[in-house]
């Protein structure tokens, strides 16, 4: 993470002379009794300021102050935390973000973690002041805003130059439990941004082969990466994949990782990702307007690899296998055709309608591996699947298709947990036998845009079996998504927080 500052926690609620402080304060501008005592004579000074900014603490608010009188610091910040009894952890860490985004470039800044006393908020916990998990979530918001991907700018504006590194204090009673609960925070966020990076990257920099081998670095976390090249895809007979890839002059990939932090024998949990490193569309090819944003179409393989390495990071009690099919779907004389008929590991035939429905053929021989070698208790696969999901959803929910009413509620409270919400979608019979093809067991498309999304599902589902089974299409979530407080990114590294919770909260022992 070259971008993040340097965090540190402390149980010193005064910030250092000349650098900058920050406070909270409820929707009617009370403080807590650590931000009382940070602000000191200076709390006068703060009600007249926002008294004549008209700032009453209303979420989302910021009132700034240049040398204020009474402290030694060169700014001060006072962000409006709004109703502090309705906060939940993903609201503070959205505080954390906006905090560092009031941070300049370069310098010291104290953080107090302190919100005035209001009883029992929604999320069971007691807001008095901020808890040592709090502080942490605090500071997992600053590592997710403080993230920006400018490796390839060779000419910067000035203020846009970096200038030094940013050590930021978390002012927080209790020291040792908020760097203790920091430790996995800080490993999500190392998967967040690896996410990120990973689908930012160009293209002609990340292809197949490239994605493969940086997953290797997961070794130095203590996961296992196997990646299995072009003999062994077609010894296992993985027609719908390398059908995808054949018009490229990139080799197909296809990776798995493995953490073992649960115990002996048990059935892993599973994620499998979508990796299509570019998508022209093949001969079906897409409109040029807007194809340079399909090098993120493989954003569900970046979000495994992220997952997996906070799951690593924070060392998961749980047995847990990543597995992603990388390829590029390229036009060419060898590319593949529609009309075209492949097989499937599976050994199910598949007539390809359209070339640019390729996700799903990666994801089917992906699935199919996955189930057979592993046995895992769930599937949940991510993919970047069908521009009909953004029609349904925008880019506020990822599409949740699934055949398992359990795994559907654990996703969704873990999505609404996190800030990275799912909305279950339907499948169903009718949808399934739009997919049926007068050639071969089935086409891979339902051969209209109406229920799109809905027949990608259910092309899906014929690879699972009866093993439980999520598919979230995150079409709209995982690039050119709505930014906030905790990302500026093109690339959003969602998911890892969603699956890392659904881990943290179910599946543990």
């Amino acid at each position: 993470m070259a971008d993040a500052p340097r965090i540190s926690f402390s149980p010193v609620f005064a910030a250092k002379p000349g650098g900058t402080l920050v406070v909270f304060c409820d929707e009617g501008l009370k403080f807590g009794a650590r931000a009382t005592e940070a602000l000191g004579a200076a709390a006068a000074l703060v009600t007249r300021a926002a008294k004549a900014e008209q700032f009453s603490g209303k979420s989302g608010s910021a009132l700034q102050l240049i040398m204020p009188d009474g402290l030694k610091v060169d700014r001060l910040f006072v962000l409006g935390a709004g109703k502090v009894a309705e906060l939940k952890s993903e609201d503070i860490v959205k505080l954390g973000g906006a905090a560092m985004g009031k941070l300049p470039k370069a310098g010291d800044a104290t953080v107090v973690a302190d919100l005035p006393a209001a009883g029992k908020g929604k999320d069971g916990g007691k807001n008095a002041g901020m808890s040592a998990e709090q502080a942490a979530d605090l500071a997992l918001g600053m590592l997710l805003r403080a993230y920006a991907f400018d490796r390839y700018k060779t000419k910067r504006k000035a203020d846009d130059k970096p200038v030094g590194q940013r050590n930021v204090v978390i002012a927080t009673g209790d020291v040792a439990a908020a760097r203790k609960a920091f430790v996995a925070r800080e490993a999500l966020a190392g998967g967040v941004l690896t996410a990120r990076d990973l689908v930012n990257e160009p293209p002609n920099v990340l292809f197949p082969e490239e994605f493969a081998r940086r997953t290797l670095a997961l070794k130095k976390a203590g996961c296992t990466v196997e990646i299995l090249n072009m003999a062994a895809l077609k010894k296992l007979g993985m027609g719908a994949l390398l059908g995808v890839g054949q018009g490229s002059t990139r080799e197909s990939r296809v990776v798995v990782m493995r953490w073992n932090g649960g115990k002996k024998g048990e059935a892993p949990v599973a994620f499998i990702g979508k990796g299509v490193c570019f998508d022209t569309g093949g001969i079906s090819i897409k409109p040029a307007a807007g194809m340079e944003d399909m090098k993120g179409d493989m954003a569900g393989a970046a979000c495994v690899v992220g997952l997996m390495q906070a799951l690593a990071g924070r060392k998961a009690k749980v047995n847990a296998v990543g597995v992603i099919g990388l390829v590029e779907n390229m036009p060419d004389g060898n590319a593949q055709r529609p009309g075209d008929i492949v097989t499937s590991m599976s050994g199910q035939t598949i007539e390809i309608i359209n070339t640019d429905a390729e996700g799903r053929l990666v994801l089917a021989d992906v699935l199919w591996y996955t189930k057979e070698k592993y046995k895992p208790q769930f599937m949940v696969n991510l993919a970047t699947l069908t521009g009909a999901i953004i029609v349904a959803l925008g880019h506020e929910f990822a599409g949740l298709f699934s055949n398992s009413d359990e795994l559907s509620e654990r996703l969704t409270a873990s999505g609404e947990a996190t800030g990275e919400p799912v909305w279950r979608m339907p499948l169903s019979a009718a949808f399934d036998k739009m997919i049926d093809s007068k050639f071969a067991d089935m086409k891979n498309t339902g051969g209209s845009r109406a229920g799109g999304s809905s027949t990608a599902a259910q092309f899906l589902q014929r690879f699972v079996d009866k093993t439980p089974w999520a598919h979230l299409d995150i079409a709209g979530t995982g690039m050119d998504s709505r930014q906030n407080d905790i990302n500026k990114s093109w690339a959003s590294g969602w998911g890892v927080r969603l699956l890392d919770r659904l881990v943290a909260d179910f599946y543990e022992r």
